[in-house]
């Protein structure tokens, strides 16, 4: 396709008042304004002909078959071509849905001797599919006086996962222990409850764990080795609901809890823990039954990355309800959830703390950076006095919430998102040294 540019339309429009003015002065001269128009005319023309046809240009794009939230990545197209004269600007843009942050128009200049490579990046703003339809590409003339437009029909599908860079880092951390040790299987000895080997007592123990009944057939002191307990069940609840769609950073509450829940999954099946999910609104969409074992952490990748937003609001006496029908041993139950304030609260409330008289509940909820700027700004006008008020009165209200459910013996974390996923794993860590389970 091509079409006169911006250059070329002033050009021809300057022709009407170029005539009245000659007009003006001589009437008799009327036929320059009209040879100033057939010039630019011609020139159009010659600079259509020299440009660069679409079918010598010769495009490929690399294929990007997945990203992952909160990690760009970059759609790479080359362009090459063998015409003489090819122009000295290429700009470039691509058609994509709206969940991928759209690329900004790249630039780059192209010649005949090497191709030119434009790397255009890619920011998933929320999971699912994305599609980019086409690529554009947007090229003038010699005189800069037509522009030439190619459109390639691509239909390339992207998967938007969540993201396992932290799941990774966790993966590397425990490989490398792993490898100092030389052995597959660690255990943490001399801590927990579950018994593990005796030994010889040495000045230092503690006393209580003497087992006296093989000290006396041994003829010496004799203790108790204990490691960490394993094969306890958590799972992970998220709630999808329309609170949970609120960006923080450019990416949803939601997608900041799958991030951290993946990390915490995979620490808890390297850990020898069985794992579960489930996804609830105003029904529990999605629900997994808790399983052990490494390999557990590919399944549950894949379920969270099919969990879908809702625009509902949350009924967390069904979602609830549901889930202790389908637990038979006291389990970790991981609420990843968001409220308003204490109206809202009350039946979340009302219904966790039933959850926590046979299970071990710890409530995760975001914390809301906007709230905390508004509280501490410095204000400059009755506008911000007021937001600073109603600011504090939510953060009263989330206090108040977290403070019930801590006397009613639910673990609690309100935790900013760039922090999200390490603040919940220590948690989890912390719970287990404890032998809360």
């Amino acid at each position: 396709m091509i079409q006169p540019s911006r250059r070329a339309i002033v050009l021809v429009a300057a022709a009407a008042p170029l005539s009245l003015a000659i007009a003006a002065l001589d009437a008799e001269l009327w036929p320059v304004g009209l040879g100033y128009l057939m010039f630019v005319l011609a020139l159009m023309a010659v600079d259509g002909a020299r440009a660069l046809p679409p079918r010598r240009l010769s495009v490929s794009v690399r294929p990007v078959d997945s990203l992952f939230i909160g990690e760009p990545a970059s759609l790479d197209v080359a362009v090459a071509t063998d015409w003489p004269t090819p122009p000295q600007d290429v700009e470039a843009r691509v058609d994509i849905a709206p969940v991928v942050d759209a690329p900004p128009l790249s630039r780059a200049a192209l010649s005949p001797e090497t191709p030119v490579s434009f790397q255009m990046p890619l920011r998933p703003l929320r999971r699912g599919l994305a599609e980019i339809e086409a690529l554009w590409l947007r090229w003038r003339g010699s005189y800069g006086l037509v522009e030439r437009r190619y459109r390639m029909p691509m239909g390339v599908k992207i998967r938007i996962l969540p993201s396992i860079r932290a799941a990774r880092g966790a993966a590397l951390h425990f490989t490398a222990i792993d490898s100092m040790l030389g052995v597959k299987a660690q255990r943490e000895l001399g801590t927990g409850s579950e018994f593990d080997a005796l030994r010889d007592y040495i000045p230092g123990l503690d006393r209580r764990t003497i087992d006296w009944k093989h000290s006396a057939r041994h003829y010496r002191l004799v203790s108790k080795e204990f490691r960490t307990e394993r094969n306890h069940q958590i799972v992970l609840a998220f709630d999808t609901g329309h609170l949970m769609q609120e960006p923080l950073s450019g990416i949803p509450k939601l997608d900041h809890a799958i991030n951290a829940g993946l990390l915490l999954s995979y620490v808890s099946l390297k850990a020898g823990d069985r794992v579960g999910l489930m996804a609830f609104d105003a029904q529990v969409d999605r629900y997994l039954e808790p399983v052990g074992g490494v390999q557990t952490f590919a399944r549950l990748r894949r379920q969270v990355a099919e969990i879908e937003y809702s625009a509902v609001e949350t009924n967390f006496t069904l979602a609830l309800t549901d889930l202790m029908s389908r637990l038979n041993r006291r389990s970790l139950i991981v609420i990843m959830t968001e409220f308003v304030d204490t109206v809202t609260a009350e039946l979340m409330v009302e219904n966790v703390a039933r959850l926590a008289h046979r299970h071990l509940v710890l409530f995760v909820t975001l914390k809301d950076p906007q709230i905390e700027s508004m509280i501490d700004q410095h204000p400059r006008a009755f506008r911000d006095v007021a937001e600073s008020v109603a600011a504090e009165d939510m953060r009263r209200d989330r206090l108040v919430v977290l403070e019930r459910l801590r006397r009613l013996g639910v673990q609690c974390l309100e935790a900013p998102h760039e922090r999200f996923g390490t603040d919940l794993l220590n948690r989890y860590l912390d719970i287990k040294r404890r032998e809360l389970i």
